[in-house]
This record gives structure tokens, sequence and C-alpha cells, in this order.
């Protein structure tokens, strides 16, 4: 089965086609919106960290803060893949893969922004009074692809049981099990009852405990990344200068490194780069639809703030990390072992800092892309399937606890970019509702709309009905 996932991975879903759809949709979007995130960079800063401790101004049933929203996102983005998903990256598919990380971050940037975007501008209420928004909206309102709002909504349930739920769980325990030597059984049981706890809240208890543990965990990271940095001060130019080079020329044999060419390095860069911050995926937007905000657009700066956060920050301490270390190019070491002694390496103690990083980062993940499966399987099915489906969300905490990691992270790129292409079929699709909301934004991006302002003049062509 390993083998199958693999080659779909490396052939189909992976492969040349899909870097061409990922990459090309960044491209497409930019050039229509004419590069405004990049162009008005500071506007978007302006509508994002100087707005954090901005309370909430209307008391709406169901809604949340803009920065509960983004931490929630952050939750789900800011997980394993930036401390172990680098790492694998780097020993896979050798320091290069990190440049097309950056430029799939880059682009990144604007694949979430216009999809957080059209989140918002096409979300409803459910029955309960609460926003619901995402992918499966706007491609079913706007372009009247049922069918296809369901196949997105289908394999995003099946991601959450990989990207969400198991790659996570797994790491917890592989990190608990090598620094403290707790049983990974042990982590499961535990691990389960917690998340248990808190998504049976539903998006206010999920919401509430993003917003304390993103920027707690965060912090904690970056600092003693930071730490270790300095430490390898001396190694970090020739780091940088091979992450660039590499990108082009391939990393040659090395030790037990197997050696890779400019491609692989391209398709591994951009499957961690879309695993670490999701852009392009259409998860983090159902997040971001239950947002209290007065403009899409506003909201969106928030998305292309995640994506900047999530992997031009917090990947690269991490890649800098870990190859200053050495440790990248190392027969028999994986990737949670190669991030635990970059840091153990480096720092007194820097192994567990990491491991209990992974776990926060770990459970963050798994709650918030609940969130996101429940949603999905509410479109599709109602409320009554969702309570099935939290107790097999559990479950699969603790399977992933105590599984084989190699087909966790193979099943977890699988569902990723099926995922993805409906996605980004839709945003290319919807390109121009997306220009004009963008417009609309940013010619003055200081004035606050009344909550029931309607945008249907931007959204819908004069004959729609």
């Amino acid at each position: 089965m390993l083998d199958v996932i693999k080659w779909l991975n490396t052939n189909i879903v992976w492969g040349i086609p899909m870097l061409i759809l990922m990459l090309g949709t960044g491209i497409f979007l930019a050039v229509r919106t004419k590069g405004v995130i990049f162009m008005r960079f500071g506007t978007v800063m302006a509508n994002t960290l100087k707005t954090i401790f901005k309370k909430k101004e209307t008391e709406e049933h169901g809604t949340i803060t803009p920065f509960q929203a983004v931490c929630t996102a952050l939750a789900a983005t800011v997980g394993t893949g930036n401390i172990v998903g680098i790492a694998i990256a780097i020993s896979v598919g050798g320091p290069g893969a990190i440049f097309w990380m950056w430029i799939c971050a880059v682009l990144g940037m604007v694949t979430k922004f216009c999809e957080t975007t059209l989140a918002v501008a096409y979300r409803e209420k459910n029955e309960k009074g609460h926003y619901v928004g995402g992918p499966m909206y706007y491609i079913s309102k706007a372009l009247g692809w049922k069918k296809t709002a369901v196949v997105f909504c289908l394999f995003a349930v099946l991601a959450s049981f990989g990207v969400g739920n198991m790659v996570q769980a797994n790491a917890v325990s592989g990190s608990l099990d090598n620094m403290f030597h707790i049983p990974t059984y042990v982590t499961g049981i535990v691990l389960a009852m917690l998340v248990g706890m808190v998504i049976i809240g539903g998006i206010r208890r999920i919401s509430s405990v993003a917003e304390f543990l993103v920027p707690f965990m965060a912090g904690m990271y970056i600092i003693a990344a930071a730490i270790v940095l300095i430490v390898n001060a001396t190694k970090i130019p020739a780091a940088l200068a091979m992450i660039v080079t590499d990108a082009f020329t391939g990393t040659s044999v090395i030790g037990g490194f197997a050696g890779t060419t400019m491609l692989y390095a391209a398709r591994i860069g951009v499957a961690r780069g879309v695993f670490t911050n999701e852009a392009g995926l259409g998860s983090a937007p159902i997040a971001h639809a239950s947002a209290d905000t007065d403009h899409p657009a506003r909201q969106g700066c928030w998305g292309a703030f995640e994506v900047f956060f999530d992997t031009i920050v917090m990947c690269t301490v991490t890649a800098l990390v870990v190859i200053t270390s050495g440790l990248w190019h190392e027969e028999g070491l994986n990737g949670n072992a190669i991030s635990l002694a970059a840091f153990q390496n480096a720092i007194p103690g820097g192994g567990h800092i990491v491991s209990i990083g992974i776990a926060l980062f770990a459970f963050a993940t798994i709650i918030a892309w609940y969130y996101y499966a429940e949603k999905a399987l509410e479109y599709i099915a109602g409320f009554k399937a969702v309570r099935f489906y939290r107790i097999f969300f559990v479950i699969f905490v603790f399977v992933g606890c105590v599984v084989e990691i190699d087909i966790v992270w193979e099943l977890a790129d699988l569902f990723n970019g099926l995922m993805a292409i409906p996605n980004l079929i839709a945003l290319i699709a919807l390109s121009t509702p997306i220009v004009k909301l963008t417009q609309d934004f940013f010619n003055d991006p200081k004035t606050i709309r009344p909550r029931n302002t309607s945008f249907d003049s931007l959204l819908y062509s004069k004959d729609k009905k």
C-alpha cells in the first residue's frame, strides 16, 4: 500500500501537473490582483498585526474575532509540518527544497488572501445561526458546481484523518517517546481524551483554545530556535547559500544521502510548503468564514499574514536550525529525530523544548482540523452525521499515535493534493469577483463598513437571478 501511495503522490497527485496548477494559480491571481498583497504589504500588516488586541465590536451569535479566526487557522498550519515536516523535506529533497517552499509561500500569500476573501463573501448562516463558509460554499453558490463542492468536502473529511489527525498524533507520540520514554499508547489515550474535551465545545471553544495556544507555543519555539541559531551563527551564511544553489542544481550524494534533482527538490518543497501553510487547500478559509469582519478582503489580509508567519518565519527558522546542525544527511534519522537532535546538540534541554512544542503544535492542529472536517461533513450530511464523525475522529487520534509514520505522511500528501484540486480550479474561475472585492477594499481600507453591507453587486453579474 505504501508503494502504491508513493507512486500516486510522485506521478499524479504531486507530479508536474500539480506543480503547474499550484504555482500557476498563485501567479495568475497575483497578476489579476496586480500584486496588491506585495505592493500594499504595509496595509496588510496594518489590518492584521496592529489589530490583534482589538475588541470585538459586535456580539452577533456564532461569530469569533478576526484574531481568533486566524489563530484557529494558524493552529491548523503551525503544526508538526513546521518542525518535523521541514526536517523531512530537507532530508529527502535536500536544502534546495526550502527555496521552492519559499516560492510556494510567496505565491501562497496571494492564494490564501483570495480564498479567504471568497469564503467570507459567500458565507451563510446555518440552522444554529453560526456563520459557515469555505470552498464548498463559493464553489456551489458562485459557480453552481454542487457536485464539485461535495467532492471537495469528501476530500476534506479524508484529509482530516491524515494531515489533521494521524500525522499530528504520530509526531506527538514519537517525540514524547524519544525524549521522555512515554509509551505511544499512553500518549494516544491522553491525547484522544483532551481532543474530545475541546471539540465538543464547537468553534467557540476551539477558537478560544487556539487564541491562547498559538501565540504561546509560537513564541516559545521561536525563542528556542533563535538561541540555537545564535550558537550556530557562523554556519548561517553557508546554509542560506546551500538553500539557493541546491534549488537549481540538486543535492549531490553526501554520506548516506541519496541525492536529489532540481525537479524532485521542487516537488518536495511545494508539497511540504502546502502542508505547512495550506495555501490553496481551502481548509483555512472555513475558519476565516466565521470571523466578525466588515469586509471579505479585510479578513483576506489575515489569510496572507497567516502564510507569511507560518512559512516565511516559522519554517525558515526551523530550516536554518536543521541545516546548520549538519544532521539532515545522517543515516537512520527520521524527521522527529533530526529536529530533536538539532536543538539538543546546540542547547541543553533543547530536545525537551521541541518535544513540548511538537505536542502543543500538534494538539492545536488536531482541534482546528476537526472543525474543518465538521463543517465539510455538515455541508454534505447535516448535523446528525457530525456526532458519529466526532467519535471516529477521536479514535483515529489514538491510532495515529501507534502506526508507522511513513504511510501516515504519504497519506497526508495524497489527501492534501486531492483536496486542493477543486479549490484551485474554483479560484481561477472566480478571479473576477476576487478582483472586484480586492479593489473595493484597497481603494479605501480605513473605512469600516456596516456589518450588514451587501457585496452582491461585486459578486454577481447583472444577469444572475
